[in-house]
């Protein structure tokens, strides 16, 4: 697949970086342009990654980062059992714990609920940072939706990192499943007070937080004027062109 011109392959992390060390220099750098293809795509064009992690994959599928960027491309488009593959592999490269919740959440994916509480439950999730906790969290509240258990998915939810009035990357996110969950229980005014809490926290707009308190609200965005119709200025009232009819 192409490459784009500005494309230098050191955008990517020094991390990973030095990951591709182990490789001949001119095929770490053809990997490397690959992986910043996939970051850079795989929010706006996931089928567009996900091609280019599929190239990495061929040139260096011995390298965790690879493996681990070709499985985050997998779960983009929904590709579940492959990602979960991917993410198996780089984590046995790795020894690391940081992928368990997306490995869950892959598990959903699949129909497996049950599976991802399992994994909710595991001793890796201790050995999670804060962040990887949280989304611990998000991911077996989820789980109990899908078996039907709006109630044990509010309890799941509510931790301190709720509670917590600091906001840190995952807050917008951990509030507006709550809120989610409320609304889905019927709780409508609990549910509207943290879609407005969630909206506080939502710095990058990574939630349509704001929508959904709109909706709550009982407000409507429509266009000033339909596509199609010219400046409403530049029509004349209906009065007016009557009264041009009558002078004819």
């Amino acid at each position: 697949m192409p490459i784009p011109e500005d494309v230098t392959g050191e955008e990517i992390d020094k991390d990973v970086r030095q990951e591709l060390q182990s490789l001949p220099k001119t095929l770490a750098e053809d990997v490397a342009k690959n992986l910043v293809m996939v970051a850079r795509l795989i929010d706006e064009d996931p089928e567009g990654a996900y091609g280019y992690s599929k190239v990495a994959l061929r040139l260096a599928s011995r390298v965790a980062a690879v493996r681990e960027a070709a499985g985050f491309a997998a779960y983009a488009n929904q590709k579940y059992a492959e990602a979960l593959g991917e993410f198996r592999a780089a984590r046995r490269m790795t020894g690391s714990v940081e992928l368990w919740p997306v490995m869950a959440d892959c598990e959903r994916g699949l129909g497996r609920p049950e599976k991802a509480l399992d994994m909710a439950g595991a001793p890796e999730v201790q050995k999670l940072d804060k962040a990887g906790q949280v989304e611990m969290r998000l991911v077996a509240a989820g789980a109990r939706r899908d078996m039907g258990q709006l109630d044990a998915a509010i309890v799941t939810l509510q931790s301190s990192e709720l509670a917590s009035n600091s906001v840190q990357p995952w807050t917008a996110r951990l509030r507006y499943a709550y809120a989610d969950a409320l609304l889905a229980a019927g709780r409508e005014g609990e549910a509207r007070e943290w879609f407005a809490k969630a909206v506080e926290a939502d710095r990058d707009g990574s939630t349509d937080a704001s929508d959904r308190l709109a909706e709550l609200d009982g407000v409507e965005f429509v266009d000033a004027f339909d596509e199609g119709e010219g400046d409403p200025e530049d029509s004349e009232p209906e009065d007016e062109i009557e009264d041009e009819g009558d002078r004819d």
